[in-house]
C-alpha cells in the first residue's frame, strides 16, 4: 500500500475544516495509508518584523527538516505558491509514477503562516501551487486530502464529480 505523510505546521483549530479533514482522512484509508505530522507553529504578531518574520520562517523551515529526517527514503513534495499548477489528473499521474517507478513513500509538505525558507524548497523533488490565491495553511490541507482522494478515485478508475 502506498504510504503517504503529510508534514504541516499548525493544527486545525477550526472545528469546522478539522470535521472536514478527518472526513478525508477516513475515505483515504481505503487505498492509502496516511498519517498526518502536525508541527507547532511559531506566533506571528501583525506587528512582527521582517527580520523577525524570517526567523519564524527558519525555525518552522528546521522543524520541517528535523521531521524529514527520521522519515527516511521518500519523494517529498512541497505546496508553495512558486510550484508547478497541476490539473486533478495530472496530479494522480504524479503520484502513480512517483509510487510505481520511485518511491512507496511520499510526504507533502504545507508550510506555517509565512511558509517555508529555500532549505525546504532546496530538498524537495517536486513543488506544486494549489493557486495563484492566498490561503490560510489549515485549508490547503483540506485542499490537499480533497485531491488526494480524487486522485485514488481516479487512478482506480471510480466515479468522482467533476
Amino acid at each position: 500500500m502506498i504510504n503517504i505523510k503529510i508534514i504541516c505546521v499548525g493544527k486545525i483549530s477550526d472545528k469546522n475544516l478539522k470535521s472536514l479533514s478527518d472526513e478525508y482522512l477516513k475515505r483515504l484509508k481505503k487505498y492509502v495509508k496516511l498519517e498526518v505530522i502536525e508541527l507547532e507553529d511559531e506566533k506571528v504578531l501583525p506587528s512582527s518584523s521582517t527580520l523577525l518574520q524570517e526567523k519564524i520562517k527558519d525555525i518552522e523551515s528546521d522543524k520541517i527538516l528535523n521531521k524529514l529526517k527520521k522519515i527516511g527514503k521518500c519523494k517529498i513534495i512541497t505546496l508553495d505558491l512558486k510550484g508547478k499548477m497541476l490539473d486533478s489528473v495530472e496530479f494522480a499521474n504524479k503520484i502513480s509514477d512517483i509510487t510505481i517507478s520511485e518511491a512507496s513513500t511520499i510526504v507533502f509538505i504545507i508550510g506555517g503562516t509565512l511558509g517555508f525558507n529555500d532549505k525546504v524548497r532546496n530538498i524537495a523533488d517536486y513543488s506544486i501551487c494549489f493557486s495563484k490565491l492566498t490561503f490560510p495553511h489549515q485549508l490547503i490541507r483540506i485542499f490537499l486530502l480533497e485531491q488526494l482522494f480524487r486522485a485514488f478515485k481516479i487512478l482506480n478508475n471510480e466515479t468522482y464529480h467533476h
